[in-house]
């Protein structure tokens, strides 16, 4: 690719400039030209066919509607004020929801005249409505409908930016027209022929602007087979740098403080826990730097598996770190280790952005000196301000949320020997996936969870019947245990999620006013959702109301129910982490997944799934079929960093061993890519993996 023009600042694209490219950055970590071009649609709309509003059924995609505004109304006031347009076309009305640029709106759309509104239709309190939809004049239908038209993920700060779903298209557009000149082949004429592919600049092309739906679907195979060939180049290189034996500390000792640690717990450990305990002991001792990952369900204890191997570092003499991908995440790894670790009078460190000057300064003078042993931190572990005395064992926290460039900053934290390295996976990983990504690992698998636990039963009820839930719940308190209500975040508006959660609070508080009921959201001051926290974890609030995931770590073994409001709106992975916040106690559990009748066939399957099984694996590898390994991964999309956007493991399986195949033909005939016609290959994994440590110090 033309590198240089291609890392053009995106300020510079006509119709950013500051304020849009700000948010661009911040809410999707892109930068540049390049960054963006390789923000792909995640689905694209046939604008071809217009609907009536009497045919809206269910859980609908984006749909087109021609037809009239009748009349305005404002409804609400102050910060939940919001302007609804009441929309016919003579079979049936939507509700039109804007929640700003109310003036606006009212001026430029004028009753009685038609229009074309695009848009997703939600239904919500018996009606159907579309928040902040597309609308053009009926006059220019032919300009605006027809083809395939590309649907980019937005969050409510973009758009608040000024950047909608249409000018996202506008932009790429520009972009497109600017950038396809520039772009260069990314494999040799011989794989290109042989797999028989299009080519990278038209696919790139293709991938935003399809022309028909065969010239979408070369594409995405062109852009799914650059993925998976690139990473398995990657890989196995990775596994045939590993065979030269990188040297590793030897931990051989088992001394106090995993004596103590094992001496003070109440409980047992479980047999699965106890194996992968001995697999990473025997890692510790080989004299070969450990790259090992655990996988394991919600519950089955990682963080403690990863805390024992934690402490034999620190009985060799060496210090340890646990990195977590954001700072909730980190302080709970950290309350964690301290209340294990305080009645053993070892020291654990929490360094974060948030970390104050002078408990910074102490911090990272006893870890130079050697004076702290274990350190719990984000991000800020890799600044190069942080130096250890002896660092014999990091632990990675859900480790496909960090870079390759991330991750090997950890080596210049040790010394000449690398400190070995143990990933926690934060949901179980699908077999094909781990397969295709961490080929190159060592994989534990913790498959049994603590003795005592009973299976969470878990039940599928309409929004028609909720009494039924309602009289569960009581039942449930009556016996002195607590329930989490959640509620979906609306992906196209934060205030349209508040009105949701104001809405389940106003109707729970009327049907247990006799109960205590407390609420966090992410608009909440940090020190109120704390105070709502502890008053549900110490049992004098019986209800929690939330309108997102409550944290992976939240651990309140007292609470017996989940109600999960408008579970067609989670993914499965989504639902099956918000289930295990509840069976951690001896009581047996429940969760109750509450939706509309009308339901779409994707979201049937979901809930079908999570009503059948309790599995995490089976779980993630029917998620990843449904959904795709993006959305599962949570990775943000980088043109720089290869991640998947497009491939996916479960579908794609005969592509991923036809390139890998491939990658080993390709590499036992030139190993370090050195002859000529390779030459491209070679400057193409340079390119993803810059000034990066060679292959074998990447776990």
């Amino acid at each position: 690719m033309a590198k240089d023009f291609l890392l053009t600042p995106l300020t510079y694209l006509p119709g950013v400039g500051p304020r849009r490219a700000k948010a661009l950055a911040e809410e999707l970590d892109l930068y540049t030209y390049l960054d963006l071009l390789h923000y792909f649609p995640t689905k694209y709309v046939d604008r071809s066919r217009i609907y009536q509003i009497r045919e809206l059924r269910g859980e609908m995609p984006h749909v087109e509607l021609k037809g009239y505004i009748r009349d305005f109304k404002e409804v609400g006031e102050g910060r939940k004020k919001r302007l609804v347009a009441y929309f016919t076309d003579g079979t049936g009305t939507i509700e039109l929801v804007w929640f700003r640029s109310m003036p606006y709106i009212r001026q430029r759309y004028i009753p009685g005249q038609w229009y074309l509104v695009f848009g997703k239709p939600v239904f919500f309190n018996g009606a159907y409505s579309i928040s902040h939809p597309e609308i053009d004049e009926e006059s220019k239908a032919a300009q605006v409908s027809g083809g395939l038209m590309p649907v980019y993920p937005l969050t409510e700060k973009l758009t608040r930016a000024g950047l909608n779903s249409r000018q996202m298209r506008q932009l790429l557009y520009v972009l497109k027209e600017a950038c396809v000149p520039h772009i260069t082949e990314t494999l040799t004429s011989e794989i290109i022929e042989r797999a028989r592919l299009m080519s990278y600049a038209e696919a790139i092309e293709q991938i935003h602007f399809p022309v028909t739906k065969e010239g979408l679907e070369a594409a995405r195979r062109r852009l799914k087979f650059d993925e998976l060939f690139f990473i398995q180049l990657r890989l196995l290189g990775m596994k045939r740098d590993r065979k030269a034996a990188s040297p590793g500390l030897l931990l051989p000792r088992v001394g106090d403080a995993i004596r103590g640690l094992y001496g003070s717990l109440p409980f047992d450990l479980t047999n699965a826990q106890k194996r992968v305990i001995r697999e990473i002991q025997a890692d510790v001792i080989s004299g070969r730097q450990m790259n090992r990952l655990i996988q394991g369900d919600v519950g089955s204890g990682k963080t403690l598996v990863a805390l024992f191997s934690m402490l034999l570092s620190v009985d060799n003499g060496y210090q340890a770190c646990m990195m977590a991908p954001t700072e909730i995440l980190a302080r709970q790894h950290y309350a964690s280790l301290c209340e294990y670790l305080a009645p053993l009078g070892i020291e654990v460190g929490l360094l974060i952005g948030s970390t104050k000057k002078k408990e910074r300064t102490r911090l990272l003078a006893d870890l130079s000196t050697g004076a702290l042993k274990i350190i719990v931190g984000t991000h800020a572990l890799l600044e190069p301000v942080v130096q250890f005395a002896h660092l014999g064992l990091a632990v990675i926290d859900e480790q496909h949320r960090f870079g390759v460039v991330q991750r090997s900053g950890l080596w210049q934290k040790g010394e000449q020997i690398h400190p070995h390295i143990l990933i926690m996976s934060a949901t179980p990983i699908p077999r094909t996936l781990a397969m295709t990504l961490y080929g190159d690992l060592d994989i534990s698998v913790i498959d049994e969870l603590p003795p005592g636990r009973k299976p969470i039963e878990t039940y599928h009820q309409s929004e028609s019947e909720m009494y039924r839930v309602y009289q569960f719940l009581e039942r449930q308190l009556e016996e002195g245990r607590q329930a989490y209500v959640v509620f979906p975040m609306i992906e196209e508006s934060e205030e349209e999620s508040m009105r949701t959660l104001d809405e389940g609070f106003r109707r729970y508080s009327e049907h247990f006013d006799h109960r205590k009921i407390v609420r966090v959201h992410g608009k909440m001051k940090p020190d109120e959702k704390d105070e709502a926290m502890r008053s549900f974890v110490s049992g004098e609030a019986q209800i929690l109301l939330a309108t997102t995931v409550i944290e992976v770590g939240v651990n309140v073994p007292n609470a017996s129910v989940m109600v999960i409001e408008g579970a067609n709106r989670f993914g499965l992975s989504q639902l099956h982490q918000l289930r295990g916040r509840v069976g951690r106690g001896a009581s047996q559990s429940y969760c109750i997944l509450v939706t509309g009748k009308d339901l779409g066939e994707d979201a049937k399957r979901r809930i079908a799934i999570m009503v059948e099984t309790n599995d995490g694996f089976v779980i993630a590898e029917e998620d990843m079929r449904l959904r795709g390994f993006g959305e599962i991964d949570g990775t943000r999309q980088s043109g720089q960093q290869l991640s998947l956007r497009i491939a996916n493991p479960a579908l794609d399986g005969a592509m991923v061993q036809y390139t890998r195949t491939l990658a080993e033909e390709i590499l036992s005939e030139d190993p370090d890519l050195q002859l000529p016609k390779n030459e491209i290959l070679r400057h193409r994994l340079h390119e993803i993996y810059y000034e990066r440590p060679s292959w074998s110090q990447i776990s």
